[in-house]
């Protein structure tokens, strides 16, 4: 039997909740005489959800008015279906109202239907781990149904999961699009293939797949069991183009445009004033009483993070048993015990309140501590409400704990401990002894099986929902700071923290456990790194902010002109940011080409979009530099001189180790990932970044990196063979590709070769090829060919990972780390195929990433054992590391970087690092 998790993410299919609503009830008016039998309905089924379900995140969706894409793609989508009735019509706009009064979201989305909307919705918040129950009466929905998404029909009370699905229909919810599209639908008016039914339909799938697969595989229609089957091929064949337009008309989108997210959807106080008017209006006493009376309609569901007061009420900390012990450190006795305990213990949680949550600034409020499952501690320092209890002085504490915190002999667990190590470091005390973070167990195991932040690592793996920050300090304007929260609510949310890490880690390492080559990722790159990022956060980096104003003026002025070139060849005036405006100048009135739609079937001007136009027509190619010179503006030249902070006189980056799904460093505040660095111009923010007086920066970079590991991972004798003598692989391609000699290849040869050999990185089709480099795709294709003739090892490679992805569900790097894929399996043709590119890439790109974090944790070893201030390590941006060097030590030491680098792994290939020196980032990448 299926069932459904705790406060799961509802979504409501609020059409047809109105439709069955409107058939299943009696028609009820008022006194007045307006049809309220719909509007009564639905409010009843909200209600009954409500208070069966709790969700604390849900919104109701309901179709917009007017046609939608698929109408677009066949005019006679639903062509069937007669017109709304008034009586129906009449009480929609009531409905919406009361729903809003009721504090629940409500979605209407122009130009998709509702179920696309829930699509996505659901789309997402299973990306991040997030449970969801859709609350639908209609079965096309069952496309929808995954591990982390379940439907309810609410009319019958009927739960369907993945097992349910396979119950209810035969096929698991990967095949249900192909079902649909292969029998049609009579009431959305689908075509469908003619004379195909249910269990001919049925045959089809469970003898032989998906309908890629049924095309793939015709010859063998005629021995499956089903009545007909022996001429189904030639009307499989006959109706092919019919049969994929229906797939299309079924499949329900997910990747619908939305201004929100799951996390934004959540319930707020209903407006009783509001309702007690409305439900007066339609005569809907007895509910009408419970509002007037300040009562809630709603009752039974949870307290939301929404808090219509300044100050959030308290709330017990919610306990995963009854032996929960959690307690607030005032006195110094208490502190001694538990300063005894911590000493005592083999390992203890440890987290850190702060004022913000920028490292650099962040106060300490109160660290908390956990020794075992349910037993935690919180040990406030410097809360400063009003009547605030006395609390222990905060430097006394901290030179109490300093040496426990710097001991590498006590170990520790935290939740992102690297932040909390900075914070400390703010207070002169060095965070050591870091055994365990959380964050990052969680994110070696499964990259992607959800977000890695404790709230959401707590309700994946403990089943169990984290006091939120929103609950204790209120949200918006008027949230509170940490300092500013009174103990009985910092305390239990607090100690959770500590108490939840506990728990999280227990969970997680035996998970890891398992697995020795995860295990070693964890305990050899990803811990040892949190360090390394640490020193590099903390010692910034130097940025000429006059260079900045100059380059800001620059690009301001530039700007100015493009903006006045633009319009002078639109020959008007218009906003330049205004989707609609470019809309209407590109395509009605310059007649430009529509070469893709957006989901509500208005012309695209997406960069790509705009790219393809520029290749022929002038406007969209200033407009592709119009906005990339605003964006450098807005992002780095304008904010980089904003972000120095005051006491350092440096910028300084947060590294994200567990935000990528490959392995990859990202960075935020500055992002430095994003730089440019094709265009003259991002390369000049490059400028900016400078070393100190008497030193040189000096940029390190693996030199085609995941190049030489796609050659260790094919074992291919050919591109082996080149790396191994110090070939120029491009050149060598160009050279077998193109059937000429090494010395008689030309530059273009060498371009097209080595669009070639990183377009196959990256799973590029011959279509892709072709627009790349500007040729007819039968020639990219003909050079493709070419290639895995030439290469037969990256085409074995290739396909092996592509049946083990299928197989196993992920892919490794060289060290194993895994790569999930959840669409991998995946009916749609689109999402598989993406997944079946990301499993060729992402072995190489994890890889590489793993590559220079080791690289990192090597470098900082050394540059600890000189024991001086000769180097620092101040930036890592993708393959590349970026040191402040001593001018006199600048030769040897950078010798001995390349070194450290190339020997950081040992592969079937040489890796190569090649190494500049400049006063700025620039000169020296």
């Amino acid at each position: 039997m299926a069932i459904v998790p705790p406060n799961p993410f509802v979504l409501v299919d609020g059409s047809s909740y109105l439709f069955r609503a409107f058939h299943g009830m009696p028609p009820l008016t008022n006194s007045k005489g307006q049809d309220t039998g719909a509007i009564y309905g639905v409010v009843n089924m909200l209600r009954s959800l409500m208070k069966q379900y709790s969700p604390t995140h849900m919104a109701v969706v309901f179709d917009a008015k007017g046609k939608t894409f698929r109408d677009d793609i066949y005019p006679l989508y639903k062509a069937n279906r007669p017109p709304m009735p008034d009586e129906l019509r009449s009480q929609i706009a009531p409905l919406h109202k009361i729903i809003r009064a009721m504090g629940l979201p409500i979605i209407v989305e122009d130009g998709v239907e509702a179920d696309d909307v829930i699509g996505t919705l659901a789309q997402q918040a299973t990306d991040h781990g997030i449970d969801t129950l859709i609350s639908t009466g209609d079965k096309d929905m069952a496309q929808l149904v995954n591990q982390h998404v379940t439907l309810i029909n609410t009319m019958n009370n009927q739960i369907m999961d993945v097992d349910g699905v396979r119950e209810k229909f035969g096929i698991p919810p990967e095949l249900i699009i192909d079902f649909l599209a292969l029998k049609g639908d009579k009431v959305d008016n689908i075509p469908g293939v003619p004379g195909v039914g249910d269990k001919s339909a049925l045959g089809l799938l469970q003898g032989i797949g998906g309908i890629d697969a049924i095309y793939q595989n015709l010859d063998k229609i005629a021995d499956l069991d089903f009545r007909g089957a022996k001429k189904m091929a030639d009307k499989m064949r006959e109706y092919e183009e019919q049969a994929r337009l229906s797939y299309e008309l079924a499949t329900i989108k997910l990747d619908v445009e939305l201004e929100f997210n799951p996390r934004e959807l959540v319930p707020t106080p209903p407006l009783s004033d509001e309702l007690s008017e409305l439900f007066k209006e339609y005569e809907f006493k007895r509910w009408f009483e419970e509002a007037s009376k300040g009562g809630n309609i709603l009752a039974g569901k949870t307290a939301t993070p929404a808090q219509s007061d300044d100050k959030a009420e308290a709330k017990a900390a919610p306990a995963l048993d009854s032996s929960a012990k959690y307690s607030t450190i005032l006195t110094k006795q208490d502190l001694d015990e538990w300063l005894e305990k911590l000493q005592n213990a083999e390992l203890f949680a440890f987290d850190t309140e702060t004022t913000s949550l920028n490292y650099m600034e962040a106060e300490l409020v109160g660290m908390s501590f956990c020794i075992q499952p349910g037993e935690a501690a919180y040990l406030p320092l410097a809360h400063d409400y009003p009547d605030a209890p006395e609390q222990l002085d905060r430097n006394m504490v901290l030179e109490l704990f300093k040496p426990l915190l710097e001991s590498e002999q006590h170990k520790k667990v935290g939740q992102h401990i690297k932040y909390d190590k900075n914070v400390l470091a703010n207070y002169h005390i060095d965070l050591a002894g870091i055994e365990f973070d959380t964050m990052l167990e969680s994110y070696v195991l499964n990259s992607v099986a959800t977000r890695h932040d404790m709230d959401s690592l707590a309700k994946h793996y403990l089943q169990h929902n984290n006091i939120t920050f929103e609950e204790i300090a209120g949200k918006g304007a008027k949230q509170l700071s940490f300092n500013q929260i009174p103990l009985e609510q910092a305390s239990p949310y607090a100690a959770e923290d500590a108490d939840i890490t506990l728990r999280l880690h227990q969970t997680l390492w035996q998970q890891l456990s398992q697995d020795s080559k995860l295990q070693s990722v964890f305990s050899q790159i990803e811990r040892p790194l949190i360090s390394v990022l640490a020193k590099m956060e903390q010692g910034g980096v130097l940025i000429d902010s006059q260079t900045l104003l100059q380059q800001t003026q620059d690009l301001a002025s530039r700007i100015m002109q493009l903006e006045k070139e633009v319009h002078d060849m639109a020959g008007e005036e218009f906003n330049l940011g205004s989707t609609k405006q470019l809309q209407e100048i590109l395509f009605n009135k310059l007649d430009l080409p529509v070469l893709k739609k957006t989901p509500k079937g208005a012309p695209s001007t997406a960069e790509e979009v705009l790219h393809e136009l520029a290749l022929n027509y002038p406007l969209p190619k200033l407009l592709l530099e119009y906005r990339g010179l605003t964006k450098l503006k807005n992002t780095y030249t304008d904010k980089l001189p904003k972000m120095i902070n005051p006491r350092t006189g440096r910028v300084h980056t947060s590294y994200h180790q567990a935000i990528t799904a490959t392995g990859r460093l990202s960075s935020t505040d500055p992002n430095l990932q994003n730089i440019p660095i094709r265009t003259a111009e991002g390369r000049k923010v490059r400028q900016a970044f400078v070393a100190r007086p008497g030193y040189k920066i000096v940029a390190a970079d693996y030199s085609q990196i995941e190049l030489r590991i796609m050659a260790h991972l094919s074992k291919d004798k050919g591109l082996v063979d080149a790396f191994s003598s110090g070939k120029d692989v491009h050149k060598a391609t160009a050279a077998e590709v193109f059937s000429v000699g090494l010395d008689e290849v030309t530059s273009d040869q060498r371009r097209s070769a080595k669009a070639i050999n990183f377009g196959l990185i990256y799973g590029m089709s011959a279509f892709g090829l072709s627009r790349q480099l500007n040729i007819p795709r039968q020639d990219a294709q003909k050079y493709m060919n070419v290639y895995f003739e030439r290469y037969p090892g990256v085409l074995g490679y290739m396909e092996d990972t592509r049946v083990s992805a299928k197989e196993l569900g992920y892919v490794s790097t060289v060290f194993g780390r895994r790569l999930y894929l959840p669409d991998i399996n995946a009916s749609n043709g689109m999402r598989r195929q993406g997944a079946e590119r990301a499993a060729i890439n992402a072995p190489m790109q994890g890889t590489a990433a793993d590559i220079i974090k080791m690289a990192m944790i090597k470098v900082d070893q050394w540059i600890d054992g000189l024991a001086n201030d000769d180097v620092k390590m101040i930036m890592q941006v993708h393959d590349e590391l970026v040191f402040e060097i001593k001018e006199q030590k600048v030769a040897e030491h950078t010798k001995t970087i390349i070194a450290l680098m190339e020997a950081a792994v040992s592969l079937s290939v040489p890796l190569i690092v090649e190494a500049g020196t400049g006063e700025n980032w620039d000169e020296a990448h």
